[in-house]
C-alpha cells in the first residue's frame, strides 16, 4: 500500500506532511498509524524540540503536486462505506486508533504547529485541534460537516467545538458551516492567519531553528508571524439566540419563524433541513455533554457514538439501513445528493431514538480508550 506520510527530522524538529493530495489527504488507518509512530518516536528523543505537520495539494488543472494548499478533508470515507457493508473489522479499528491519535496530539509534551492551510475538515480538524500552535491562511477552507453524511462531529469535536465563544459550537456543529481563517481564529479554532505564500519559509524556519526551551516555540510564532485579526462568523446574537434553545425542534421552529428579512435564519434552517434529523439530534445531545467533560472522557463518548452510528442495534437497524452509510452513499459514492434519512424529518425523532447512542456499548474495564486520560 502506498506510503501517504512523510516524516523525517530536521535539525531540532520533526516534521511530518501528509501526502495523498488526489483525496486531499483524506486519513487511512495506515497514514494513522505512521503518525502515530512518528510522534511516539519523537516524544521522548531529546534532540527533538518541536513537530511540524502539513499537508499537500494537487493541481486540479496540471496534476502538479506541491506543499501545502490542502491539510486534509477528513477520514476516507469510501473506506467506512466499503468496511461498515461487508463488516471489515478494521472499522473499529479506524475509530479507536484515530482518538488514541487524537489524544496524543492533545497531550504532546512538546510544541505541535499546525499548518492548515485549504481544506481542514473533519479528521484533519481531529488532529489540528490538537496542535499547540495552529496557522490559518487565506485559502482556509475549515468545518465540522458530519451531520450531513449522517454522522456527528467526532474526532474530539465535541471538546473543541463546546469550547467555541457562546453557542456558536451548536451552530457549526449542527450546520456543518465553513470558516474562512480569520474566522477560525475568531472562534477559537485557530491562533493566527499567515498569508500562503509565507508557509514555506516559516516551515524552514521551524526546519532549523533551535529555540532555548520548548516553551519560546509558539510565543516565537505569534510575535513573529500570526498578527491579531478580525473577522465576524456570524452575528453572535442570532447565533446565541436559536442555537441556545433547549432542543432541535425549538432551533429549527424558531429559525424557520424568523422575520421574513432574516436571511441568516432563513439559510441556517435550510441548511438544517439537508441534514441527517437523526444525527442533528445525537449532535446536540453530544455537543452539550462535552461542555463539561474532559478531552478523554469525550472522546470515549464519541468512541461509544461512531459504534452505535453504524450498529444502532436499539433501530434494529445495520450496515445500508443505517443514517451514516446512506450519508456517505449519497455524497461520496453514488454521489446523487439525495439521502434518504430515516426518520425523514427533525420533528419525527423522538428522544427514545437519541438516548440509546450515549449508553456505551462495553463495560468501562472493556472500553476501547479506558486508559486514556
Amino acid at each position: 500500500m502506498p506510503n501517504h506520510i512523510n516524516s523525517e527530522t530536521s535539525a531540532h524538529a520533526g516534521l511530518i506532511t501528509l501526502d495523498r493530495p488526489r483525496a486531499l489527504n483524506a486519513l487511512s488507518l495506515p497514514m494513522i498509524r505512521d503518525i502515530t509512530a512518528a510522534l511516539l518516536a519523537w516524544r521522548d528523543n531529546p534532540a527533538i524540540q518541536l513537530v511540524a505537520m502539513r499537508g499537500t495539494r494537487r493541481d486540479s488543472k496540471t496534476g502538479a503536486e506541491s506543499p501545502f494548499g490542502a491539510f486534509c478533508a477528513g477520514g476516507d470515507i469510501r473506506f467506512f462505506h466499503q468496511a461498515a457493508l461487508v463488516g471489515n473489522p478494521e472499522l473499529e479499528d479506524f475509530f479507536t486508533e484515530e482518538y488514541r491519535l487524537n489524544h496524543l496530539v492533545h497531550t504532546y509534551p512538546k510544541p505541535v504547529v499546525a499548518f492548515m492551510d485549504g481544506i481542514v475538515m473533519g479528521g484533519g480538524m481531529g488532529i489540528a485541534q490538537g496542535a499547540r500552535v495552529r496557522i490559518a491562511t487565506e485559502r482556509t477552507r475549515m468545518a465540522m460537516p458530519e451531520t450531513n453524511i449522517g454522522l456527528f462531529p467526532d474526532v474530539g469535536g465535541g471538546y473543541f467545538l463546546s469550547r467555541c465563544p457562546g453557542h456558536l459550537g451548536e451552530y457549526l456543529a449542527l450546520t456543518g458551516h465553513m470558516l474562512d481563517g480569520a474566522q477560525a481564529v475568531q472562534a477559537g479554532l485557530a491562533d493566527g492567519v499567515l498569508a500562503s505564500d509565507l508557509l514555506p519559509g516559516l516551515w524552514q524556519a521551524l526546519a532549523t531553528r533551535q529555540f532555548d526551551a520548548q516553551q519560546t516555540v509558539p510565543h516565537w510564532l505569534a510575535a513573529q508571524y500570526l498578527p491579531k485579526v478580525d473577522a465576524p462568523i456570524a452575528p453572535a446574537d442570532q447565533v446565541d439566540r436559536f442555537f441556545s434553545l433547549p432542543s432541535m425542534a425549538a432551533i429549527i421552529a424558531a429559525l424557520e419563524s424568523a422575520a421574513p428579512g432574516d436571511d441568516w435564519a432563513r439559510s441556517s434552517a435550510a441548511a438544517l433541513r439537508q441534514r441527517s434529523p437523526l444525527m442533528l439530534h445525537v449532535t446536540l445531545e453530544q455537543v452539550r455533554r462535552a461542555r463539561s467533560m474532559d478531552l478523554a472522557a469525550d472522546l470515549r463518548m464519541e468512541r461509544d457514538l461512531v459504534r452505535h452510528s453504524f450498529h444502532p442495534g436499539h433501530l434494529q437497524r445495520s450496515g445500508a439501513a443505517t443514517d451514516t452509510v446512506e450519508g456517505i452513499r449519497a455524497l461520496a459514492v453514488d454521489k446523487d445528493h439525495a439521502p434518504r434519512w430515516n426518520p425523514a424529518r427533525i420533528e419525527d425523532v423522538t428522544p427514545e431514538m437519541v438516548a440509546p447512542f450515549f449508553d456505551s456499548p462495553w463495560p468501562a474495564q472493556a472500553h476501547p480508550l479506558r486508559d486514556l486520560v
